[in-house]
């Protein structure tokens, strides 16, 4: 009976040590993956907050009325935008953000090329298209989408700030428009 004893704790000691072998390789699996992961989202950030550096850009040349560094930040944008790797999202999630990126490319070089009241009516849909894109790659910045009902029947825009400038009208109205809500 001892000897029974003895060899079931010894089994028993086995089976932990195995499963603990286990669970530690099974970690550093996981623990690799992550690392994996992280650095591919790392990426993508860094491509999304490149897309909307210049999409701020452009936003504040529209608030200061400068048509020139509006068509600047325009073309910025453009190449920004085709330089976005689609790679880490989903098969669904890619046909979407090619379908937002074709889209705001196009609408970025309209605005390299135009005058500002054309800038601006370009401006409108370019927004929609980054709060999409926003929605999809996410960001690390709290943003705040904006809204003036006064242009074109309603239009919103992205800012980093809570304080409303308005892209749209620049200095003729500012401060039309309100926060509509928070991301991030």
């Amino acid at each position: 009976m001892k000897n029974l004893k003895m060899s079931l704790a010894a089994m028993l000691l086995l089976v932990s040590l195995a499963y603990a072998q286990h669970d530690h390789k099974k970690m550093k699996t996981s623990h690799k993956m992550g690392e994996k992961k992280m650095m591919v989202n790392q990426g993508h950030d860094m491509k999304t907050e490149a897309i909307l550096n210049d999409y701020f850009n452009l936003k504040n040349a529209l608030v200061n009325d400068d048509g020139k560094k509006a068509a600047q930040a325009g073309s910025k944008l453009a190449i920004s935008l085709k330089a976005f790797d689609l790679k880490a999202y989903t098969a669904e999630q890619q046909k979407e953000l090619t379908d937002i990126i074709e889209d705001a490319t196009e609408h970025a070089e309209h605005i390299a090329k135009s005058d500002i009241g054309h800038q601006r009516e370009h401006f409108k849909t370019l927004s929609t298209d980054m709060t999409d894109l926003v929605a999809i790659s996410g960001t690390k910045q709290k943003l705040f989408e904006q809204f003036c009902p006064m242009y074109d029947k309603g239009s919103a825009w992205l800012s980093r700030s809570n304080e409303v400038r308005n892209p749209y009208y620049g200095s003729k109205m500012l401060k039309c428009g309100k926060v509509q809500k928070e991301i991030n």
